[in-house]
C-alpha cells in the first residue's frame, strides 16, 4: 500500500503512488512545494516515529518470546503484528533520507525491496487484526466448541497464512516499484495508461488492505455484542468470562486505534482520485498518522493488559525467575466425562517487590 503522492513530493506508502489520479510519474495538480517541511519537519517526524515504534514493538516481541506462558493464541497474533510493525518502521529512515535529499540515493534493488516490505507489512497488520477479531469471536461466542481452534499451534499456522496472503496481494508493489526517471525518487512506475493503473491500485489496496478486513472485523464484534446481550448476567460472571471480556476489550481498542490512524490515509487517496489535493501537507499528515499507528500498539498493551504490563516491567528490569500467565488464560481441558473444565491456576511464586505490579508478582489471567 504505497503512497499516492506525486513524484515531486517523494513518498513511500504504496497506495499513495496513485493519489493524484494519475501515475507515480506525474505531479499533483497545483501541488505547492513544501521545501521547509519536507526537508526538515517530515523527516524528523519519521525518525521519531521510527525510534519510538521500534523500541515499543521490540519490547512486545521480547516479552512474548521470553515468557513461555505468554505464548497463547491471542499473543501469537500480537507477536506477528509487532514483527510486521517493526519491519514497516525499518523503512522510515530511508524515506526520511529521500524526503531530505529529494531523490533516492540507494539504487533500484533496495527501492523494490523496501517498497515490497512496506506493502507486505501493511497488509500483514490489517490481516493480523482481522484474525485476532475472528479469534475473539470464537472465544466469546463458541468458547468450548472452538477451543481446539484457539491453540498456539493453530495460531502459528494462521499467522503463516496471513504472511503468505500479504505477500501475494503485495506482488504489484514488487513488480512496479522502481526509481523514477526524471524525478529520481523511489515510487511506483505504472505502464500506460498510467492513470487507470494508478486508480485501480488505489481501489485495490483500499478494498483488500482496509475496508474489506474492516467489514469482517465489524461483523465479528457485532456478533460478539449480540451474544453478550443474549447471555447477559444469566450465566453469572466467572473468572474466565471476565478474562475473555478484558482481552476482547483490548483487541477492540487496538482495532479502533488502527482504524483512526489509517482511515484518513485511505480517504485522502480515494478523494484524490476525483479531486486533486490542494496541497501536499494533508497527504503527508495522513501518511505520518498511518505510520504512527505502529507506535500506539505497545502503549495500548501496557495500559490495557496487566499481563503485558508486568512482562514489560520484567523485561526492562531484567528480573529472572518471574513467571507470567497468558493473556487469554488457560484453555479449558476435557475431564474424563468429556465435559470441559477450567485448568487449575499455576502455583504462585514469591518474588521481590522490585518489578512487581501486584502483591504476588504474577500476571493475573483474569485481569488484562
Amino acid at each position: 500500500m504505497e503512497s499516492l503522492s506525486p513524484a515531486s513530493t517523494p513518498s513511500w506508502n504504496a497506495s499513495a503512488t496513485a493519489a493524484s489520479g494519475g501515475s507515480g510519474n506525474e505531479t499533483l495538480a497545483g501541488a505547492a512545494p513544501m521545501a521547509g517541511a519536507r526537508v526538515v519537519l517530515v523527516p524528523l517526524l519519521y525518525l521519531l516515529v521510527c525510534g519510538a515504534g521500534l523500541a515499543g514493538n521490540t519490547l512486545v516481541v521480547f516479552a512474548v518470546l521470553r515468557h513461555a506462558q505468554m505464548r497463547t493464541a491471542t499473543n501469537i497474533y500480537i507477536l506477528n503484528l509487532a514483527v510486521a510493525d517493526i519491519l514497516l518502521l525499518l523503512g522510515l529512515p530511508f524515506l526520511a533520507t529521500q524526503n531530505t535529499l529529494s531523490y533516492w540515493p540507494f539504487g533500484a534493488p533496495l527501492c523494490r525491496l523496501l517498497m515490497a516490505l512496506d506493502g507486505v507489512n501493511q497488509f500483514t497488520s490489517v490481516f493480523c487484526l482481522t484474525v485476532m477479531s475472528v479469534d475473539r469471536y470464537l472465544a466469546v461466542v463458541h468458547p468450548l466448541r472452538a477451543a481446539r481452534w484457539r491453540r498456539p499451534h493453530v495460531a502459528k499456522l494462521a499467522s503463516a497464512a496471513v504472511w503468505a496472503s500479504a505477500l501475494l496481494v503485495s506482488l504489484p508493489v514488487l513488480v512496479f516499484a522502481d526509481v523514477q526517471e526524471g524525478w529520481g525518487t523511489c515510487n511506483l512506475s505504472w505502464p500506460e495508461p498510467a492513470g487507470r493503473w494508478a486508480a485501480a491500485f488505489v481501489i485495490y489496496t483500499a478494498v483488500l488492505g482496509f475496508f474489506g478486513p474492516l467489514l469482517v472485523i465489524c461483523l465479528c464484534y457485532l456478533l460478539i455484542v449480540a451474544k453478550v446481550r443474549v447471555v447477559g448476567e444469566r450465566a453469572g460472571c466467572s473468572r474466565r468470562r471476565r478474562a475473555e471480556r478484558k482481552v476482547t476489550r483490548m483487541v477492540v481498542i487496538v482495532v479502533a486505534v488502527f482504524v483512526g490512524c489509517w482511515l484518513p490515509f485511505f480517504v485522502v487517496n480515494l478523494v484524490n482520485l476525483a479531486f486533486a489535493l490542494p496541497e501536499a501537507g494533508l497527504y503527508f499528515s495522513a501518511v505520518i498518522l498511518s505510520y504512527a499507528n505502529s507506535c500506539a500498539n505497545p502503549v495500548l498493551y501496557g495500559f490495557l493488559s496487566d499481563n503485558f504490563r508486568q512482562s514489560f516491567r520484567n523485561v526492562l528490569c531484567l528480573h529472572k525467575g518471574k513467571r507470567t500467565k497468558d493473556a487469554d488464560g488457560p484453555e479449558p481441558r476435557p475431564d474424563k466425562s468429556g465435559r470441559r473444565q477450567e485448568a487449575a491456576p499455576p502455583l504462585r511464586e514469591a518474588t521481590p517487590h522490585l518489578c512487581s505490579a501486584g502483591t504476588n508478582g504474577l500476571l493475573q489471567t483474569s485481569e488484562l
